[in-house]
């Protein structure tokens, strides 16, 4: 099948996030597309907002907090059926190269724990001052409202490490609770070119 051979490598990845585009996975046909939505999602690092409810959540340390100690099984969750969705736009070829990535120390991960257990998770690709988030997870028992614990410790290791741009692809109901914006694409290429020249810390 044609789409067996369509490759995804890290160098691919790399010089996707430099242009804009990113990979996805047609669950259908199995086809690898690279994408440039117009508009563009990003969330706004210095309007990043977290609803009453949640920062009580975050305040509450009920999940265990931590980063790039198991970018694999992030991944692969994100990767894995869901009630909503039995198909993914993640396969081997992705989870390969953004494993790759993340030994490169070029692609991160944020996890959320309960009596450790991995139950919540988010990951993404940083260059310069832009981070780049590809999935998230999170368990529907277990880890609820643990993706969204994640998302508020990225944006507050990105405000750190003086990051610049946040890009969340496509704009969601869930997002726009925390400041998504939806912006041209000539836009984001202004951000992008920005950010890719900024310096910034992901460790700090």
């Amino acid at each position: 099948m044609e789409h067996e051979h369509t490759p995804c490598t890290p160098e691919m990845v790399i010089a996707g996030c430099l242009q804009g585009i990113f990979p996805m996975v047609d669950p259908e046909t199995g086809d690898l597309g690279w994408y440039d939505p117009d508009p563009r999602a990003v969330i706004p690092l210095d309007k990043f907002h977290v609803p009453r409810s949640l920062d009580r959540v975050v305040q509450s340390e009920r999940f265990e907090v931590s980063c790039d100690r198991d970018f694999e099984s992030v991944i692969r969750s994100c990767a894995a059926p869901r009630p909503e969705a039995d198909d993914t736009w993640i396969d081997d070829r992705i989870i390969n190269c953004y494993l790759e990535l993340h030994h490169r120390g070029q692609a991160h991960s944020i996890e959320a724990r309960r009596d450790g257990v991995l139950v919540a998770g988010l990951y993404g690709v940083s260059i310069g001052g832009a981070f780049f988030g590809e999935s998230m997870f999170s368990d529907p028992q277990d880890g609820r409202d643990g993706s969204k614990v994640c998302l508020v410790h990225l944006v507050e290791r990105l405000r750190r490490g003086g990051f610049l741009l946040l890009d969340v692809q496509f704009s969601t109901p869930h997002l726009i609770r925390f400041g998504c914006e939806s912006i041209p694409r000539s836009e984001y290429q202004y951000r992008l070119a920005t950010a890719l020249v900024a310096e910034a810390d992901w460790g700090s």
